[in-house]
């Protein structure tokens, strides 16, 4: 649903993406709504491994566009399509990935439409494969569903987790299922679903039973094996129980694995497979104008010595040192006003990145916590189903000793205070399974109102920020749309003093160099502008 474009940020001088929306979609105002819910998932979530988004807004002919930071890299599509790849590449790549999707999950963003196409892999710092997760475009903010009709199915079928499949809310559980496939995809070069009909490819991603890894590639991890089969589990809660269970397997499997058969050290000597970017085109800083405001002015006086200038000349000269000095003056306002920015946006950086970690924190205590809840209620549940039994038999002796009465032989009833000591024992048990049950649950209930606390007060933070950044973003607008108006001025000017002194013989050398500082800066002279019948001839 996007456009995307390399530009050039002329107050920063950044080399950034810019994403907008397809002409012919601007009419769809859904989309505009996915796109800042993109910019604001993305930004809250404020991870290594997920795009950085600078900006949003809206251009005069009301597009909405996204500036991105310009990544260079190579998609994750492309490498899968060259093969299986070694078990040590495809855990590292898997690892980021569940990293970064582990913290968007913290804070309640469902990135929905996970694929190896929006996956970019790129080099930073010598280190190779640093994973870029892209197109949060689908993501949903876990307290504002409201923007998809409901029901509607949303996705790529050949990530599609089952639950989307059935036009169902797609969860954290379903980013989990989408990993699974991009490590299927990974370890044995194709997808574990293929079909060229869509219905067909949603309904396998339904009830389809995803092959064995090993069924496919021979040589394949069994512990990679397992990880990849429990994230295809149809039902959820056959799953991981979020990103932070699976990160603690991946790590483990990655203790496990030999480092030297894969090296994640770029290689110096190699050239990136993307060229750079050549250098972005600059217009002329506006110390340039006062130096050609200076041109014009000896221009006049060797083209008048007398000081008998046409009047209009006179003003026009007037006009473009005015208009040097306010551009000037404009500039240093601008320069301010955007460090005041760039401050403003490190300091949220900064505060998103720290309460991320200590939610991150929480939530791995969290996830660790629930774990030990489910192992407590499945052993409460075992002790209790033995406890019915073991009172079963207790009172099945009991019965047999109370129809013997006096008859009844010593033996019995030594039976019938073991069957009892049991009962207690299993009694007890169940209770202690509880009672810890209990006691890690509350520990899960108070982490998690941590969290939402921090989450408040991450949405809180981001709400002003967002509204400071507006503020000052529309003061650095304004001032920047006055400077466009002064260059327009100073052009107009320029071209009016420039074709009055063009017959004057005196003034070719200072005409030549006012012609080479405009080629200099990439800029049209006056005379390719308004080309006349008899062109001045420089040399």
């Amino acid at each position: 649903m996007g456009i995307v474009y390399r530009a050039r940020h002329v107050l920063i001088d950044r080399v950034v993406a810019v994403k907008l929306i397809r002409p012919d979609l601007r009419g769809e105002t859904h989309l505009r709504a996915w796109m800042l819910r993109e910019a604001r998932a993305a930004n809250r979530v404020d991870h290594a491994h997920i795009i950085d988004i600078h900006d949003i807004g809206e251009t005069d002919d009301g597009e909405l566009y996204l500036v991105m930071e310009y990544l260079v890299g190579t998609p994750l599509s492309t490498e899968i399509a060259r093969g299986p790849m070694p078990i040590q590449r495809a855990v590292d790549i898997l690892e980021q990935m569940g990293a970064a999707l582990a913290r968007a999950h913290d804070l309640g963003v469902v990135h929905r439409d996970l694929k190896s196409d929006n996956i970019l892999l790129t080099t930073r710092g010598g280190r190779k494969d640093f994973v870029k997760i892209l197109d949060f475009g689908l993501a949903a903010l876990a307290h504002d569903p409201r923007l998809a009709p409901k029901g509607a199915v949303f996705g790529t079928p050949e990530y599609m987790s089952p639950e989307q499949a059935r036009g169902e809310t797609a969860g954290p559980q379903s980013d989990l299922y989408a990993l699974g496939i991009l490590f299927f995809e990974m370890i044995t070069g194709q997808l574990p679903f293929r079909s060229s009909d869509r219905d067909t490819l949603l309904e396998l991603q339904r009830t389809g039973q995803a092959p064995r890894p090993s069924s496919i590639r021979k040589d394949c991890n069994p512990v990679a094996e397992r990880i990849i089969l429990r994230l295809l589990e149809k039902e959820q809660r056959r799953r991981y129980r979020d990103g932070h269970h699976l990160l603690e397997e991946l790590k483990a499997l990655q203790r496990s694995l030999p480092s030297q058969a894969w090296d994640k050290t770029a290689d110096p000597q190699q050239a990136p497979g993307i060229p750079p970017p050549p250098p972005p085109p600059r217009s002329a800083d506006v110390t340039e104008w006062a130096s050609r405001a200076g041109l014009f002015s000896r221009m006049i006086a060797r083209a008048y010595p007398s000081g008998n200038a046409d009047p209009e000349v006179m003003r026009a000269m007037q006009r473009a040192w005015e208009l040097a000095a306010k551009a000037n003056g404009l500039e240093g306002e601008i320069a301010s006003h955007t460090r005041r920015l760039e401050a403003l946006e490190r300091r949220g950086r900064a505060l998103r990145a720290e309460i991320g970690r200590k939610v991150e924190e929480l939530a791995q205590e969290e996830s660790r916590t629930l774990r030990d809840v489910s192992a407590f209620q499945e052993e409460e549940t075992a002790a209790r189903l033995e406890l019915e039994k073991a009172e079963e038999a207790a009172l099945e002796l009991r019965n047999r000793a109370d129809a013997a009465g006096a008859e009844g032989t010593r033996e019995l009833y030594e039976q019938c205070g073991a069957a009892q000591a049991v009962v207690e024992l299993k009694r007890q048990y169940a209770k202690s399974r509880e009672a810890k049950r209990a006691a890690r649950n509350a520990t899960a209930k108070d982490l998690r109102a941590q969290i939402e606390q921090l989450r408040a007060q991450l949405a809180r933070y981001a709400e002003a920020l967002e509204e400071d950044l507006a503020q000052g973003r529309e003061k650095v607008a304004k001032r920047a749309r006055d400077g466009l108006s002064y260059e327009e001025a100073f052009k107009e000017t320029s071209n009016f003093i420039v074709r009055h002194l063009r017959g004057k013989p005196e003034c070719r050398d200072l005409l030549n160099e006012f012609v080479a500082s405009g080629a200099q800066h990439g800029q049209r002279t006056p005379s390719e502008e308004r080309p006349e019948p008899k062109p001045l001839e420089l040399p």
